[in-house]
Parts: C-alpha cells; structure tokens; sequence
C-alpha cells in the first residue's frame, strides 16, 4: 500500500532533501500539549482506559479525519496481522518504527507491551506532533517520536528491533540496499528486522495494489514491488537470516512479510 519515504501510514509527496529542517525531538513523557493534562497532571485522560488497544489509538487523536484514516490503516492491516507482526518483536527492549507516520501502529504495540520502548521517526513534523499527542493521551511513557527523513535514516543508537512497513517498494531501488544497509548496522547482535511489504503474486492483487499507489503518489514516482527472491537475496547478502510467509486474506493486498535475524555482531561485515 502506499506510503512515502518519510511516513508508513501517510501518502508518497515525492523525493524529500536529506533535510528539510534540524531533527526535533518529542518525548510523549515530558510534552504537555496545549489544552491536555500532562503525566502529572491532576487528573487522568479517559482515552487511558478504553480497553481495545485499536479503539485507544483510534480515539487518541482528536481529528475526524485522523480517526478515519487510522480506522482504515487498521482495517487493511488488521489485528490478526498485527498480532502476527508483533509476535517476532521483542516483548521488552528498544523498537523503531521507520516512516512511522502518525505512529499508529507503533502505539499499538507499545500499548500491547509496556516493556516495548517504541521510537518512530517520520519527516513530517505535523504527523510526529500527533503521534506524540496521542502517545500522552494513551498515557504511554514507552513511545517516542522524532522528526527525521526516514530514507535518509542513520544513527548511534542501537534497537533490539525495527520495522518497515510498506515503505521500501517506495524507495528507488539502487537506494534500498544502502538503507537497509545502516539499520542492519544499527541492530544488536541477535537483533530482528521485520519488513511488511507489497509481493508481486498473485499478479491481480499487485495489480490493484499498484493502481491504488499510483492513483495516490501519481505516475512518476518510483513504485517497485521487490520479487520475493531478489528481496531474500538482499537481506541475506546483509547478514540476515530470512523468514518469509505471505499474509493472505479476503482483501485485494498481497502483503508478504519477511522476519529477518541477525546473527554477526553488529556494525560487522558478514562472512564470505
């Protein structure tokens, strides 16, 4: 499905600069928007105590097209996906979301495990603010939000895990191996990556899929759908040891997933 380079659940604009503007950093423990009750405030935002971790994220963002929007990102990839997703992801430990958009599913998951520190970075600074609304809202200490160009990610930090959803067949593909490249060096040893990503069978769900990324991101930006063979390929060249299963459904999406292992210690060149 369509998403851009610098946020997963938002609408390809085009290539970005490197840098549109200096990163800025949120953290949904310390920010108090205008208008809530910040983590010591005097009173506890009812959002906190919806039961469904879907329905909290949805009600967490006080635009109704917001709430629209994230009900259908959480109806093309449902609970059961996600369910299916965050079983690879570490119960405890750091986790980014790249191209995290308004952070919905990064949300979800720091709500299904409080022990998950999320950190999603997307380039569009409104979308970032949101999300880290939303996290305060949620009243969730353990999800971060940084303004970043995610195609041109790097970083000192480590994580446990990472994920991408939807975002690298937006990428041009001389760039995907490069990307890839340094968040594999950012992974600890043992670290997983988990790529969501569109497949090229069968040929009329991609077809479908492609006409719906066009009609959103237009004709001349570039849309790959990575053969799953030439996507292992890539990944295990990495360093990775590579699971791969399609996710099939009643929907007209061929999504496929790839869980991803790294076995060498980070930062080092795989063996011959």
């Amino acid at each position: 499905m369509a998403r851009h380079r610098g946020a997963s659940d938002a609408t390809h604009k085009g290539r970005y600069p490197p840098s549109v503007e200096p990163p800025v950093h949120h953290s949904a423990s310390r920010r108090s928007p205008e208008g809530l009750e910040g983590p010591a405030g005097a009173g506890p935002d009812p959002v906190r105590y919806i039961g469904d971790p879907v329905e909290k994220v949805i009600a967490s963002f006080d635009s109704r097209i917001i709430r629209l929007y994230s009900r259908g990102r959480f109806t093309i990839l449902r609970e059961v996906f996600l369910e299916e997703i965050g079983q690879y992801l570490p119960r405890t430990g750091r986790v980014l979301d790249l191209g995290c958009g308004f952070g919905f599913f990064s949300l979800y998951f720091a709500a299904r495990e409080p022990g998950r520190e999320m950190f999603g970075i997307d380039l569009n600074a409104r979308r970032i603010a949101d999300a880290n609304t939303a996290a305060l809202r949620m009243g969730l200490e353990n999800a971060h939000y940084e303004v970043r160009d995610a195609a041109e990610w790097d970083s000192e930090e480590t994580f446990d895990a990472a994920y991408i959803l939807d975002l690298l067949h937006h990428l041009p593909e001389r760039e995907v191996a490069p990307f890839l490249g340094r968040l594999r060096a950012r992974l600890r040893p043992g670290g997983t990556l988990i790529v969501k990503e569109v497949e090229d069978r069968p040929r009329w769900k991609m077809w479908f899929t492609l006409l719906l990324d066009r009609l959103m991101v237009g004709w001349r930006e570039p849309i790959h759908y990575w053969p799953p063979a030439e996507m292992i390929a890539l990944l295990e060249g990495l360093g990775f040891d590579v699971k791969k299963h399609s996710m099939r459904d009643w929907l007209p999406y061929p999504h496929v997933l790839y869980v991803c292992r790294l076995q060498e210690p980070a930062g080092e060149s795989p063996g011959p």
